[in-house]
């Protein structure tokens, strides 16, 4: 039931994102491109298997068992349920604002995030393309902290909902009107933020790490609410030195053990940039 709920949910929000794309490109040269697509959306599935194969049920399973048993700080102070729900979406949406900057941080995990930052492009499917091995870790993590705090089962759903639906918006190469983007950027992290964390210079990919809200972002000082150049002018993503093509399917799955961060890549130039796309 759950899983149905979320599939559709995704499946709709994917589709109404591609379309918006299609329909008011933030970048012309931008367009999706069916390789490039497949690639990322080819990578969700693998995901998906793994996922599906070594979690036994994941978030949603794990939920199940601390309530059962009563297990978890939330279980144990029988807290009103609308106070329980906020808190626990608080809580998790909290955690993956602080997982993301350890990708960042920890030369180890940033070997396995890179290949979320290797798109040349930044469309709505850049937001499922992961490493299958960050994957797994992200949902340990999640699972950990969901046992732990005994968040119940069906907030834990509406937080996967709300992440993967803010994932796919965040990375839209969409237009947003300037006074329309200014409000929505206080309540939400928007496409225009979230393109200067997949800027090519460091201190703005070091930057912007909510996937939902700005406010974790704000209160640690990590916020950047416009990049050194133009929107327009941003230069996405990284190159594995050497390379002139973007990273296949196969490259992305080898790309964590092949080099370090410190002298792996190197930065697309703008002309790059237009160049893969």
């Amino acid at each position: 039931m759950e899983l149905s709920v979320r599939f559709v949910i995704f499946l709709v929000v994917l589709t109404l994102m591609l379309a918006w794309e299609r329909l008011r490109p933030f970048r012309c040269f931008q367009q999706p491109k069916s390789r490039r697509i497949s690639i990322n959306l080819g990578i969700m599935l693998v995901n998906f298997g793994v996922l599906r194969l070594l979690t036994a049920g994941g978030v949603f399973a794990t939920a199940g068992y601390a309530a059962e048993h009563r297990l978890g700080l939330f279980n144990q102070l029988d807290l009103v349920p609308w106070i329980a729900i906020f808190s626990g979406l608080l809580i998790l949406d909290l955690a993956i604002y602080l997982q993301h900057r350890l990708l960042h941080v920890v030369p180890l995990f940033w070997q396995f995030h890179k290949v979320h930052h290797s798109d040349p492009g930044f469309d709505t499917t850049t937001g499922v393309r992961f490493h299958p091995l960050e994957a797994l870790f992200s949902m340990y993590y999640k699972m950990a902290l969901v046992l732990a705090m005994g968040v119940s089962p069906w907030t834990v759903v509406a937080f996967e909902t709300l992440l993967n639906a803010c994932a796919l918006f965040n990375h839209g190469n969409v237009q947003i009107p300037q006074l329309g983007e200014r409000f929505v950027r206080k309540i939400l992290i928007t496409p225009d933020l979230h393109r200067i964390h997949h800027s090519s210079v460091r201190a703005e990919t070091d930057s912007n790490f909510g996937f939902s809200v700005p406010w974790w972002d704000q209160a640690f000082k990590t916020y950047r609410g416009s990049p050194s150049l133009s929107q327009e002018k941003i230069c996405i993503g990284i190159l594995e030195r050497g390379s002139s093509e973007p990273p296949s399917f196969r490259d992305l799955l080898q790309m964590p053990f092949t080099r370090t961060r410190g002298d792996s890549d190197t930065r697309a130039s703008p002309t790059d940039t237009e160049d893969l796309e």
